[in-house]
C-alpha cells in the first residue's frame, strides 16, 4: 500500500517546525505504525537526508514511551491502543496521514515528533512512593486486601504514563495520570499513611509544572490506551479537599 503522509519536523525545541509532506510505497497492512516510520527513515538515510525521530521503546504496548498525533487524535484512530501497537492495516490505501508530536506546554518538542515528558516523573517524585520499614520481608498474608481493592489499585497503577490523556486534553490536564498514580498506592493499606502528604504534594507540583486543570470532559479517559477511568480523578480531588482539611 501507498500513503501519503504530512509530519511534524522541527530541528530542536527553540526552532519553527511545519509539517513536510513524504510519500511512502511498499507499506505492508502488517506493519506497525512505528515500522511503517522505520521504512520512511531507511530511504531518508539512503537519500542522505535526516531521519525522522520520535520515542519508542519496547513496542508491546506497555513502556508508554511511544505517543503520537495521528490524524489528530492521541496513538491514532483505534481505542485502547498505543502507537506502537497500532497495524497499517488500520488506514486505506492512498490515504492521506497527518503525524505529529503531543502538544501541551508542559511537553516541549525537542525534535520532530520527540517531546520531553519529564513533567510526569516531577510530579512521580512528588510524591509517588511509600515509607517502608527495612529488614525482612513480611509474610504475604499478614495485610488483608480485598480482591475488588486489589483490582481497582491494579486497574490504576495499569497507567504507563504516556501522555495520551494530556495530548487530548482541551486544557492539557495531567489530572488523569496523577490520580490514577494517586490511587494505586493510596487504595492499598502501604499507601495510606502518607495519602495525605501525597496528594497534596503531587497535585500542586501537576499544578507547577504547567499542566491545564481539568473541566470534566472526559475526552482523556476515551483516549487513554490503558483506559483509566476518570473515577480516579474525582477521588483524587476529594482526597486532596480532606488532606487540606486535616493540614488545617
Amino acid at each position: 500500500m501507498k500513503l501519503y503522509l504530512k509530519i511534524w519536523r522541527q530541528e530542536h525545541k527553540e526552532s519553527k517546525g511545519s509539517m513536510v509532506n513524504y510519500e511512502v510505497d511498499g507499506i505492508s497492512v502488517h506493519m506497525s505504525f512505528l515500522e511503517m516510520l522505520d521504512l520512511l527513515n531507511e530511504r531518508l538515510i539512503q537519500r542522505g537526508e535526516r531521519v525522522i525521530e520520535f520515542d519508542h521503546d519496547c513496542r508491546e504496548g506497555i513502556c508508554g514511551t511511544c505517543g503520537l498525533m495521528i490524524n489528530g487524535r492521541a496513538h491514532g484512530p483505534l481505542k485502547g491502543t498505543t502507537t506502537c501497537q497500532l497495524h497499517m492495516r488500520t488506514f486505506k490505501d492512498g490515504e492521506t496521514v497527518y503525524i505529529e508530536p503531543f502538544r501541551a506546554a508542559a511537553f516541549p518538542v525537542l525534535r520532530d515528533l520527540k517531546i520531553d515528558r519529564s513533567a510526569f516523573d516531577h510530579i512521580i517524585q512528588a510524591g509517588g512512593y511509600i515509607s517502608a520499614s527495612t529488614g525482612q520481608a513480611p509474610e504475604p498474608n499478614s495485610i488483608l486486601i480485598a480482591h475488588e481493592t486489589a483490582e481497582a489499585a491494579f486497574d490504576a497503577a495499569a497507567c504507563i504514563g504516556c501522555g495520551a490523556c494530556v495530548a487530548t486534553c482541551k486544557n492539557s490536564s495531567a489530572a488523569l495520570f496523577t490520580s490514577a498514580k494517586i490511587s494505586h498506592l493510596v487504595l492499598l493499606p502501604q499507601g495510606k499513611v502518607e495519602s495525605s502528604d501525597r496528594v497534596i504534594n503531587m497535585v500542586n507540583r501537576m499544578d507547577e509544572e504547567g499542566f491545564g486543570h481539568c473541566s470534566n470532559t472526559e475526552a482523556c479517559e476515551a483516549e487513554c490506551p490503558q483506559e483509566i477511568s476518570v473515577l480516579h480523578i474525582a477521588r483524587m480531588n476529594a482526597g486532596y479537599n480532606k488532606a487540606l482539611v486535616i493540614r488545617k
